[in-house]
């Protein structure tokens, strides 16, 4: 029986766990796993949906060998005009695990391509990854979504990022600096360098709100209307679509709205990293800057006010992914540090058409973790 691809439904769940099942068994992460219900969680189809999420699955004679997952969202283009497209993400083939199934991956890209000829795909862990250099090979474009960092807790950054610790001789420095307060004076010295050469920007109002909803919802469509013409290309980010991304339900995220003389100048979505990542941070609480928009040169307040609700919810690191110039501006004034990236956008070649040209585009795309495949609450 030939090989299928088709809308994940009901009747395929018995086999979707099956084939969880072989690849945990082979040693896989336990959480590379696909979707255990064909009806989406988040972001479910409807009759309204202008942002939706479907999975599909490769079927081989009744067994399933693989998946993944198609987001459906408007973007604003450098021509002016909002088209819906494509995010590919999620997609797992067991030629991981057994080679004798290695078509499936490429089987999985070239479904999505014909389902969704302006396809993207985001984050993807490196370059040194299967995905990608598939990406490259195909001719796609793409480039590195620049990554930051601000240490809010320099003691228990040193004793606890373990990335950094990874000699004898590393660790030993790393520890003397915690204990002798080298690295907090360090950090505090530069912190407040930066503040010293921080844009001096008018004070604005950083209110938390519980949903992006009722009395905000006319100043944030209006801020939409305004901001998106300094974004070459980015996802639609009007009132609708902040209450479709971040409904009250997703009480983990902290939304806040800016306000200067009652109008919105600005928005952010923050939130604590997963939990799980220990092999990464250690014991440290990890936050994010999920999300964010701003008028033109606002940047720096909603990055500011955005920041600091972050250090007194008490973590003590805080890390971002931004692609916007204006906005990597911000970041950097506000403290933040930039570090390696292996947060990658990648478009295809019908997409890319509609992007050239890409090297000047690059610059004023508007892309965060909320693009990707994160939501709503991997990030």
């Amino acid at each position: 029986m030939a090989i299928v691809i088709q809308p994940y439904r009901p009747e395929h769940e018995p086999a979707v766990a099956e084939f969880n099942q072989r690849l945990r068994q082979a040693g896989e992460d336990e959480n590379m796993v696909f979707y255990r219900w064909a009806q989406p969680r988040w972001l479910a189809r409807t009759a309204e949906s202008r942002i939706f999420n479907e999975f599909f699955v490769v079927v081989d004679g009744g067994i399933v060998r693989g998946g993944y997952a198609l987001k459906s969202q408007e973007f604003f283009f450098p021509d002016g005009q909002i088209r819906s497209i494509g995010y590919y993400h999620h997609p797992l083939s067991e030629g991981i695990v057994n080679r004798a199934h290695a078509i499936v991956g490429t089987l999985l890209l070239r479904d999505a391509m014909m389902r969704a000829p302006l396809l993207y795909c985001l984050g993807m862990g490196g370059y040194d990854r299967p995905l990608p250099q598939m990406l490259v090979r195909l001719g796609w474009a793409h480039c590195l979504v620049p990554f930051f960092f601000r240490i809010v807790n320099p003691s228990r950054f040193l004793r606890n990022m373990q990335t950094l610790r990874s000699s004898p001789s590393r660790k030993f420095l790393m520890e003397l600096a915690a204990f002798t307060g080298a690295g907090w004076a360090g950090s505090k010295l530069f912190q407040g360098y930066r503040a010293l050469r921080a844009p001096r920007s008018l004070e604005a109002e950083c209110c938390e709100v519980a949903s992006f909803e009722g009395a905000d919802a006319e100043s944030l469509q209006s801020l939409w209307e305004q901001a998106r013409q300094t974004c070459s290309f980015t996802a639609v980010r009007d009132a609708e679509a902040l209450r479709t991304l971040y409904p009250p339900a997703q009480t983990h995220l902290t939304r806040m709205v800016m306000k200067r003389n009652g109008a919105a100048i600005g928005w952010a979505v923050v939130g604590e990293r997963r939990k799980d990542a220990k092999s990464k941070y250690g014991n440290m609480r990890v936050g994010s800057v999920v999300d964010c928009f701003a008028l033109p040169g606002e940047w720096f307040s909603v990055v500011r006010g955005a920041t600091q609700t972050l250090e007194r919810q008490g973590f003590d690191l805080i890390l971002s992914n931004q692609s916007h110039q204006s906005c990597n501006e911000a970041f950097k004034a506000a403290g933040y540090l930039p570090g390696p990236s292996n947060f990658i956008f990648a478009a295809s070649k019908k997409l890319a058409e509609l992007l050239a040209p890409f090297e000047e585009v690059r610059p004023r795309m508007h892309l965060t973790r909320a693009d990707g495949d994160g939501l709503p609450a991997n990030f």
